[in-house]
């Protein structure tokens, strides 16, 4: 007898929605235009620039022999895939691994990756290094439109699709205590001596760029904790004095001025009605990822003290997963993002999905983002989302946990309607169409 779920053709209603519907791109980090096409057309860039890159080091091979996989300044594809094939066939099968091997198939045609199919294909790279590809890319990949957190500022137009490429405001330098005065004085086009200075200026940029920003974006978890602890005045204004004077800052004092300048970031993002974009969870790169400091709970004292903002969560937490499904439970202000989780741990992710069905409101979910400098692996990574958004769906269905229509509803709500109702998506579009 056919399961209920099937179709005639042997697909699902439900895993037909997913594999085609429009989806929205909640996090990327991909060059602009100019700086892409810079790179040189390279098969080996296309398939592993991503975070293949790190695990191929935790695969065996050496720091050394991974920079080399990426020189594409070197044309010698022997020379630069032999020393990391070994790695390569140990990581084949990991979430990052998939989706080189993804790329490898859907770009390239490629079924089994060895030096001979790399060399054979390495003409069809030019292909992926030419004007409106990223855009191409992303949009067979039915994508609808991208947040990208380019690391700056400024969040004026791109030129090469103003409404389709949209940007985050970076908070990085500010959240790490680590700002430079001559910087934001030569952006904001005042000097900034004091304190008060300093949050003048952070107004300023809202006031230039709040409108045309999708979001505001930090991952200061990189370089700190995550535990927040409201600072006061006073004592930020001590360690801005020693900023202006260029002296060494401490940790602490690092800590002190990252939590204030936190605080006037979201209280600037609830007046410009931009949701806050925090890094949790696992780290890329490798061999350094001191695991205490990463976790999404440590946020608990800043979600609370804000309760009007609107904190998005990033990549699950991973590996302090449960605890995030607990903070979106628990605070109405409080969003979960999916993106990155894919590739990480596709089954972990999957695992989630359901976990945070029964137990979180079903509008706090934001089920993609790909989180890549190479449009070639968002490519792949939506190819990921997809399919373990299926995966997670149907066997809500199997198990008769949802009905289908049921899980048709939740699959659109996690793939465009959740991100539409959080993000200004068309205020932001109208705001940057003012621009032009």
């Amino acid at each position: 007898m056919m399961n209920s779920l099937q179709t005639l053709d042997g697909a699902s209603d439900l895993a037909q929605y997913i594999a085609t519907a429009p989806m929205i791109d909640t996090h990327e980090h991909l060059p602009k235009e100019d700086d892409f096409l810079k790179i040189p057309p390279d098969i080996l860039h296309d398939l592993f620039c991503n975070y293949i890159t790190a695990e191929l080091v935790v695969g065996g091979a050496t720091q050394e022999d991974s920079d080399r996989l990426m020189d594409t300044s070197n044309r010698d594809i022997r020379a630069r895939f032999l020393p990391i094939r070994a790695a390569w066939e140990r990581c084949q099968y990991t979430g990052y691994g998939e989706a080189v091997r993804m790329i490898a198939s859907s770009l390239y045609g490629i079924e089994e990756i060895t030096l001979a199919t790399l060399e054979g294909a390495q003409g069809k790279a030019a292909d992926y290094r030419r004007p409106g590809v990223r855009r191409e890319l992303l949009e067979k990949a039915g994508i609808t439109h991208v947040q990208t957190d380019d690391f700056v500022w400024q969040c004026a137009p791109d030129p090469s699709g103003a409404e389709f490429f949209l940007y985050d405001l970076s908070w990085l330098s500010f959240s790490t205590g680590e700002v430079k005065p001559q910087e934001l004085q030569k952006e904001v086009g005042f000097e900034v001596r004091t304190l008060d200075d300093l949050r003048a200026a952070m107004s300023a940029l809202f006031a230039k760029y709040g409108a045309c920003s999708i979001a505001v974006k930090t991952q200061h978890a990189y370089s700190r904790t995550l535990l927040w602890e409201e600072r006061n005045d006073a004592d930020a204004a001590k360690v801005w004095e020693s900023v202006v004077a260029e002296k060494e800052l401490s940790e602490a004092e690092k800590l002190i001025l990252g939590d204030w300048c936190l605080a006037r970031g979201v209280e600037l993002a609830t007046e410009y009605n931009l949701p806050f974009k925090i890094h949790t969870g696992y780290y890329a790169r490798h061999s350094y990822m001191p695991v205490e400091r990463i976790r999404s709970g440590h946020l608990c004292g800043l979600l609370c003290r804000y309760p009007k903002a609107k904190f998005v969560l990033m990549h699950i937490a991973y590996p302090y997963s449960e605890e995030l499904i607990a903070l979106a439970k628990h605070y109405p202000n409080t969003y979960i993002d999916l993106c990155w989780a894919w590739s990480i741990n596709p089954f972990a992710a999957t695992d989630f999905v359901r976990r945070f069905v029964h137990a979180v409101p079903a509008h706090k979910l934001f089920g993609f983002g790909g989180d890549s400098w190479n449009p070639c692996a968002s490519f792949a990574y939506s190819i990921q989302a997809r399919q373990g958004l299926t995966r997670a769906l149907q066997a809500e269905v199997i198990e008769g946990l949802l009905t289908e229509r049921q899980a048709l509803a939740l699959a659109e709500r996690f793939m465009t309607q959740n991100q539409e109702e959080c993000f200004d998506i068309e205020g932001t579009r109208q705001a940057l169409r003012d621009m032009i």
